[in-house]
């Protein structure tokens, strides 16, 4: 059965989007296509959402599913109504803490040393 995969990536330059694209070809899919607000969408029959995440994360650091729907070619008798659950909150890109190390050495080293 086909699935529509939307995938939200931040891309905020025209490379970021062939990268993203380049790696959402890689998996046996019908369509890829881009939307106005950096999200992937994806169709194709077979292709796992959560492997294809993984490999936008390891380019992107980021990638979140937003939805995964099934596609009836022959169902299509109407324009589809979105849920009505509020947006999710995009999350921030998690950044290291930076740890500073201080060394400060003696001018005047001791003068008892082991032979």
């Amino acid at each position: 059965m086909k699935k529509k995969i939307v995938i939200n990536v931040p891309m905020h330059n025209e490379k970021a989007r062939s990268k993203a694209m380049s790696i959402a070809v890689n998996v046996p899919v019908a369509a890829v296509s881009i939307d106005e607000n950096d999200q992937l969408v994806v169709t194709g029959e077979g292709v796992d959402s959560v492997c294809l995440a993984k490999s936008l994360r390891k380019k992107f650091c980021f990638a979140d599913i937003v939805s995964v729907q099934d596609v009836n070619p022959g169902n299509s008798s109407g324009p589809s109504t979105p849920d009505s659950s509020p947006p999710r909150p995009t999350q921030a890109q998690y950044c290291p803490p930076v740890y500073y190390e201080r060394v400060v050495y003696d001018p005047s080293p001791p003068n008892c040393t082991i032979l």
